[in-house]
């Protein structure tokens, strides 16, 4: 696993030890990037469930203006601040030990342009949680124009709208698939 492109390109990462974090593999992560490459630039990117960062990671490689990582599992974030520690990354980002429900619901008045969820797998529940809330009572968190991703298996199908939140795309490579949300109104 490494950062792809931007300032960190080329720069390994670790992934936590175990099966319980599935890190998102270089090559989705290039193509999600591909897309979002016109909204980079000074962008405020939201990593929910974030593992070992490596998303979020390159969201900041890219120039994103700052990376808000949200992350409840105690050896993912050991290994998220040993990837940003590794970088050199000082400024930036802030992480947030927590789940994402509780930290959605009190997003504390920051808004973001970016928003990546990738729950478990087998945590379908979190999908339907983290969607809802975005496209609901969370609205707040999302800047005019903000596109909210969220990468499932491709067998899963998410529903079409959630709340303000409709579906505008759809990728599929191998096993995942990422949906692309935008908030109307």
């Amino acid at each position: 696993m490494r950062i792809i492109a931007g300032t960190y390109r080329s720069r390994a990462l670790i992934a936590p030890p175990g099966m319980a974090t599935r890190p998102t593999s270089d090559r989705l992560r290039e193509t999600l990037f591909n897309v979002l490459a016109p909204r980079m630039e000074g962008a405020a990117f939201l990593d929910l469930y974030a593992g070992s960062g490596a998303v979020g990671l390159e969201a900041l490689s890219r120039a994103a203006g700052r990376v808000t990582f949200v992350e409840r599992a105690q050896p993912a974030i050991k290994t998220l601040r040993a990837n940003l520690s590794a970088l050199g990354v000082e400024s930036g980002f802030r992480v947030h030990a927590g789940s994402v429900a509780s930290f959605l619901r009190s997003c504390g008045g920051d808004a973001f342009d970016v928003v990546f969820l990738d729950p478990p797998y087998d945590a379908e529940t979190e999908y339907e949680t983290a969607l809802r809330l975005l496209g609901g009572a969370s609205a707040r968190a999302l800047n005019a124009g903000a596109v909210v991703i969220a990468e499932h298996r491709r067998k899963q199908r998410l529903d079409d709208a959630y709340g303000r939140l409709a579906r505008t795309r759809l990728l599929e490579q191998g096993d995942a698939t990422l949906s692309f949300y935008a908030a109307s109104g």
